[in-house]
């Protein structure tokens, strides 16, 4: 049985444009979001976003299918974003206030401010981490990718990601235990990094 990735594959060997609409269509709303997160806005996010499809358009020719296609995405979203930051001489990511706008799914009022303030809290502790880590946290939990996908997105080793997360996951806890109103608030370990 073939994979996204070779179907895709397959798929721009015949029909470069067919498999455009296709990567775009299953990927654009976690690459928008991976962007806006990263970027801090809207307009950028957007740029940024029609620029990593862009250029996911001109190498899926070359795109022999070894990776999953969404490591491969986020891995020339990253880039993009490097560069994009290295052209606008930004060195660290604006400040991203984009969870204030999030709803929580719960229905009482009180949980809903609960879950808002820790939310609040835990994403400025992101906000707050070193770039490589922060990134590397976006890209693991936020979008979800594995640590393989994270890996190759990044262009660097599994053992480095695990690294950086075990990093960011001491440091986001040092500083929610400085926090004033996080004193019950306990970072999950994961299960094997």
């Amino acid at each position: 049985m073939e994979t996204d990735a070779q179907q895709l594959s397959a798929l721009a060997r015949r029909d470069i444009l067919a498999a455009t609409v296709q990567l775009i269509e299953r990927h654009y709303e976690r690459i928008y979001a991976f962007l806006r997160r990263l970027a801090g806005n809207d307009a950028d996010a957007a740029d940024l976003t029609q620029r990593t499809f862009s250029r996911a358009q001109q190498a899926l020719p070359t795109f022999a299918g070894r990776s999953s296609v969404a490591s491969w995405v986020h891995g020339i979203a990253y880039h993009i974003y490097v560069d994009w930051r290295r052209a606008n001489g930004r060195t660290e990511a604006r400040p991203d206030e984009w969870w204030k706008l999030r709803r929580s799914a719960e229905t009482g009022p009180d949980q809903q401010v609960l879950r808002s303030d820790l939310a609040a809290c835990v994403y400025a502790c992101v906000d707050r981490l070193q770039a490589d880590l922060r990134q590397t946290v976006h890209l693991h939990y936020y979008q979800e990718l594995t640590l393989q996908e994270t890996a190759d997105a990044m262009g660097v080793a599994v053992s480095t990601v695990k690294y950086r997360l075990r990093q960011a996951l001491d440091e986001l806890q040092k500083q929610l235990a400085a926090e004033p109103n996080s004193s019950t608030v306990t970072l999950p370990r994961p299960a094997r990094l």
